[in-house]
């Protein structure tokens, strides 16, 4: 099974490579982790934030791998904790599709990629910056696997 996270945006400070590569690399056969950077659509005057998400929904959309299970991060998503995610992560492994976790920009998702029956899943209550999402994500990930692992990086 293949974990991707498709985030927009590109270019980020070399720490926020190092932190979701460090996660990346912990990753057990399983579920390997990955990150697909989905180009960012220019803002300005002459183009609307709808036509800027639109832009970045078609950009999302080709980088993603045909059948996989679509989870959007999103502020008014489903509050999960680990241990939630652990169980989530669990059935899908048993399913064997991939799975990936969208990430949108400055101005959040398209809403055309909230289909129904995607998860809509919450990081936190607090408001992340787009940088920080990618490592703590890969982070909760890694921590569900270890969970299911039974291995001592998650305690109680």
């Amino acid at each position: 099974m293949k974990l991707l996270v498709v985030a927009v945006g590109e270019r980020m400070p070399h720490w926020v490579d190092e932190g979701f590569a460090d996660y990346a690399r912990r990753f057990p056969r399983k579920a390997r982790l990955a990150l697909a950077e989905v180009r960012p659509e220019k803002r300005g005057p002459t183009r609307t934030v709808a036509q800027a998400l639109a832009g970045e929904a078609k950009r999302i959309d080709a980088t993603l791998p045909p059948g996989c299970r679509r989870v959007v991060l999103d502020e008014r998503g489903r509050d999960v904790t680990t241990a939630a995610l652990a169980r989530l992560l669990e059935g899908w492994l048993g399913e064997g599709r991939d799975c990936a976790f969208l990430v949108g920009g400055p101005d959040g998702l398209d809403p055309g990629l909230k289909r129904p029956g995607d998860l809509q899943l919450r990081l936190s209550s607090l408001t992340l910056p787009h940088a920080i999402v990618r490592i703590v994500l890969a982070e909760q990930l890694y921590r569900a696997l270890s969970i299911l692992d039974n291995h001592p990086y998650h305690r109680e």
